[in-house]
């Protein structure tokens, strides 16, 4: 006869001893790939939970994914601190996370005073199976405050933004490029088993 599975207790919170850090659900981490030449993974804790002694804890991590490992691949207007959240979810020890971040919006990244390391943005969510994005177009319209001699401050304190030069021929070549990113026959290597 099988084993039972050992019952599981759910945790508000954790302590990460080897980088003295406490992880709350719904923070964003840095977890360590399994291929060290790899930057680290990026992941949204959904939930904490250790064994019935308080041990073994694992989290459930809801991944990001960074463009070049979408489907698409990385496409000229995505910057280089974007990522998508991902419907991929897993469960990971806690001992594999190195690190809090943030992701922010990426209206909330374009004002930021200073950008850190571990600053990243996020403005798609991106289905993993299919390659699929949601939003499924790029608001390039805010993108280009030079195009009429304005600079990122005097833009950044816009509550719209519209580059009417790059908008009206630009943006249905970008977006046609943009839908060109869905799903495809490529197979892609998928970064974390998907289970």
């Amino acid at each position: 006869m099988a084993k039972a599975k050992a019952p599981r207790r759910p945790l508000e919170s954790c302590t990460i001893k080897h980088i003295n850090k406490t992880i709350n659900p719904g923070d964003c981490v840095l977890m360590r790939p399994p291929d060290q030449s790899n930057p680290q993974y990026v992941a949204r804790i959904e939930r904490i939970d250790a064994d019935a002694r308080g041990g073994n804890v694992k989290v459930l991590a809801r991944w990001y994914y960074r463009p070049e490992e979408s489907i698409g691949g990385r496409r000229q207007f995505h910057g280089s601190k974007e990522l998508f959240l991902s419907d991929h979810y897993d469960v990971q020890s806690a001992d594999t996370i190195e690190g809090k971040c943030t992701v922010h919006s990426f209206k909330s990244y374009t004002k930021l005073d200073s950008v850190v390391n571990d600053d990243f943005f996020c403005r798609f969510e991106y289905n993993s199976s299919t390659g699929a994005f949601n939003p499924d177009r790029v608001a390039v319209d805010w993108f280009h405050p030079a195009c009429i001699e304005m600079t990122a401050e005097e833009a950044k304190i816009l509550d719209h933004f519209f580059c009417e030069t790059c908008s009206s021929s630009g943006q249905k070549k970008l977006q046609n490029s943009h839908a060109a990113s869905r799903p495809s026959d490529t197979k892609v290597d998928a970064k974390r088993r998907r289970r």
